[in-house]
């Protein structure tokens, strides 16, 4: 019995080093060197070196002097990393009713004499809750509130959002997007 059990302790040893120390710190560094951002969570940082937050994930933004994203359905509270899962509300459902009802007037609440039809992804939740990014065109509803808020021109706050318009990844897959975070950023950057 001895005789099985010592190549099967030795194996188990060896593996446990290999699958749990080695290839771990192997990818670990590769990462690290190949793609450093990306491996230490696509952080983004503010004039002053503080860091912000991730490009990856939403953040909740509610001055009316700043873009806001799409809402977010996770908790216990919103935008919860640790939590990532869409409401699973259908479109009959009324408690999603309700909640697109109520994103709406705080919406023309926020900027009452804006007449534009409200972009979908600016009263719904995404798949994960956590999406980072809105369309061009929820960037563009909001240029009047924030330009109101902030005492600037309309136009220099659409040129900003057409500076931060993404394009669809390899120009074939997905479609035009704006990141919040590095919008919101560049915008206090104007100050």
């Amino acid at each position: 019995m001895v005789k099985h059990l010592r190549p099967a302790v030795m194996l188990f040893i060896i593996l446990s080093v290999l699958t749990g120390v080695v290839y771990p710190a192997l990818v670990t560094g590769l990462a690290q060197l190949l793609f450093p951002g990306q491996a230490n969570g696509s952080l983004m940082t503010a004039e002053n070196g503080k860091v912000k937050g991730s490009s990856l994930i939403g953040q909740p933004f509610s001055s009316p002097d700043h873009f806001w994203g799409r809402p977010s359905a996770t908790g216990p509270f919103l935008y919860n990393a640790g939590a990532s899962s869409g409401s699973n509300l259908g479109p009959t459902n009324p408690t999603l009713a309700d909640a697109v009802k109520a994103r709406l007037e705080a919406l023309k609440a926020a900027d009452p004499g804006n007449e534009t039809p409200v972009p979908v992804d600016l009263v719904t939740a995404s798949g994960s809750g956590l999406d980072p990014h809105i369309s061009p065109a929820a960037a563009a509803y909001q240029v009047p509130r924030i330009a109101k808020a902030r005492k600037m021109s309309a136009d220099k706050l659409s040129a900003l959002v057409a500076a931060h318009t993404e394009g669809r990844q390899w120009g074939l897959f997905g479609e035009p997007r704006v990141n919040v975070l590095a919008l919101n950023l560049a915008l206090d950057a104007l100050r």
